[in-house]
């Protein structure tokens, strides 16, 4: 069996951790024996929380690991806050790689000693990382640089682990519901897409690039130059930034920096990312950002960013306009169309969950209102209707988390709600935009028309299963519910396909007719009714797009 030695390491720190639970749960139980009470665990004296032997586990495991456990610390959606907070406590540091090892990588990738490609290059590294390890550099027209050398053998490791993490994955969603229900194969998925980004520095490269452009001519951000000539895919030069820490009050006001400016500047460049550009820093804790003594902010490290799609764009603005009317049924309705789950969703009880967190917050000023506390409200709704959000828009609530407790660290006064209103007012705005939802209704017409030359060959190959193998029922629900939801949506189309054929044909009837031989009333039913058509459709189109499940 491949990597065995590994399966039976995860097993022992597990049983040692006595998160016995996980070992049934992940199929691990033939790797190790152990004595467990009733709720999974040794029989001994527990001395630290659930969420503390999960950290502890991460830790041992090792790097892959530790970049799981932070990638999860992200996740707000998934994880209850004392979980969270356990797991942001994991550092991503190692033992320094020799001297040696780092020039030979070098001088393999580009080709000469790093002593000879830099006027001056530091033996001792500035940080070492589990993925990779950095020492400052200087190029021969002065530029200070920071040269990073991803670590030898860490891809091979890293992959052997992700092998493991899907095999474990589609374990764990055979025997646990709540694994199936949050789709855990999808997440170790998005983790090993995120992980594989990371070990890539051409990409971290191109991250940074990109925030350079969206923010070319802001005077309140500093993107540092990617040095492309001494950059590879195992190695990545970027120009050094000097500043003091974002988190250094003393350092600030001693160099006459307004920390209330300073918290609104920091918060719009996040805002902007997110609503205006689409393509966000989705790290932004305390570390990442170099304050200059000009008030400037240099943002550090590219290697995990977020997306956000003209899908998302319009989940946010629904989810906002439900809001915005204080409506539950819409809130729940946005929930449900937004979250990611194999799970039925109770509708009515989803609905009451969201009346009741309305008037919690009903009559306060927006003072007293923490953006946090509303958005961990919304999390626990969520969770305990086992709703998972899509990656992009859990990067984006963890962002805006973040963001809160970075800006009410500088400024006590601090309102996350008062900056955020405009860009949400304009994100709904243009959501229910003529030209947006012109787009849109185009697009359901496409939909339509891909379905009518899809439709008669699925059909037929149907018909030829059904006639070799006939049919096999089973009762079970759950397995029936996907096929339903095909049918619903094949169901939605073909309404749209009839609705939008049978006014055609009425419109073109009407409209082939000599104009001087129409009467006053039926002019206004072709103008009328184009209109008419088009919005239905739109209608209808969203509608069988709003209701698929995603997975």
């Amino acid at each position: 069996m491949r990597h065995q030695d590994r399966y039976l390491q995860i097993s022992r720190i597990l049983s040692r951790h006595g998160l016995g639970y996980f070992i049934d749960a992940l199929g691990l139980e033939r790797w190790v024996r152990t004595d467990w009470d009733l709720f999974g665990h040794p029989r001994e004296r527990e001395r630290h929380t659930r969420a503390e032997h999960v950290r502890l586990v991460m830790e041992e495991l090792g790097p892959t690991a530790v970049k799981i456990g932070q990638i999860l610390s992200t996740r707000p959606d998934l994880l209850s806050p004392a979980f969270q907070r356990e797991l942001e406590k994991l550092q991503d540091s190692a033992s320094p790689v020799p001297w040696e090892v780092v020039r030979a990588a070098v001088e393999e990738e580009l080709g000469a000693d790093p002593e000879e490609l830099f006027v001056h290059f530091s033996r001792d590294p500035l940080a070492s990382a589990s993925i990779g390890q950095a020492h400052t550099a200087v190029r021969e027209d002065g530029t200070q640089v920071v040269v990073k050398v991803r670590r030898p053998g860490v891809v091979e490791e890293v992959e052997g682990d992700l092998e493991i993490l899907r095999t474990l994955a589609v374990q764990a969603s055979r025997r646990w519901s709540v694994a199936a229900d949050y789709d855990v194969v999808g997440l170790a998925t998005d983790f090993a897409d995120t992980l594989r980004a990371e070990l890539d520095y051409l990409s971290e490269g191109h991250n940074a690039e990109r925030f350079a452009r969206n923010f070319h001519g802001d005077p309140d951000i500093r993107v540092p130059q990617v040095y492309w000539e001494t950059t590879t895919s195992r190695v990545i030069t970027l120009e050094r930034l000097h500043g003091m820490k974002i988190s250094d009050t003393a350092a600030l006001e001693e160099n006459g920096i307004d920390r209330s400016a300073l918290a609104a500047r920091a918060t719009r460049l996040l805002a902007d990312m997110v609503f205006e550009h689409g393509f966000f820093h989705a790290d932004p804790h305390p570390g990442n950002f170099l304050i200059e003594p000009s008030g400037r902010i240099g943002l550090l490290d590219y290697g995990m960013v977020g997306e956000v799609d003209e899908r998302s764009r319009e989940h946010l603005a629904m989810l906002l306009a439900a809001f915005d009317r204080r409506d539950p049924a819409r809130i729940a309705a946005a929930f449900a169309t937004i979250g990611v789950t194999e799970h039925r969703v109770d509708r009515v009880r989803l609905t009451t969950d969201c009346a009741h967190l309305l008037r919690t917050y009903e009559g306060l000023p927006l003072g007293r209102i923490k953006v946090g506390d509303i958005v961990r409200d919304v999390l626990e709704i969520l969770r305990r209707h086992h709703l998972a959000l899509p990656r992009n828009l859990a990067l984006v609530v963890k962002m805006i988390v973040m963001t809160e407790g970075l800006g009410a660290s500088l400024d006590p006064d601090f309102q996350l709600g008062r900056i955020l209103g405009p860009y949400a007012r304009r994100l709904v705005r243009r959501h229910f935009d003529p030209l947006v939802l012109a787009k849109r209704v185009r697009q359901a017409g496409v939909d339509v028309a891909q379905l009518g030359v899809e439709l008669p060959g699925q059909l037929g190959r149907l018909l030829d299963v059904l006639d070799r193998d006939g049919i096999s029922v089973s009762l079970r629900t759950d397995e029936l519910d996907p096929l339903v939801a095909r049918l619903e949506r094949i169901g939605n189309r073909l309404v749209v396909g009839l609705v939008v054929s049978a006014g055609i044909g009425a419109l073109a009837t009407l409209g082939s007719t000599d104009p001087e031989r129409l009467k006053p009333h039926e002019t206004k039913v072709v103008a009328v009714g184009g209109a008419a058509l088009a919005g239905l459709t739109g209608y209808l189109g969203w509608t069988a797009r709003g209701h698929r499940r995603r997975r």
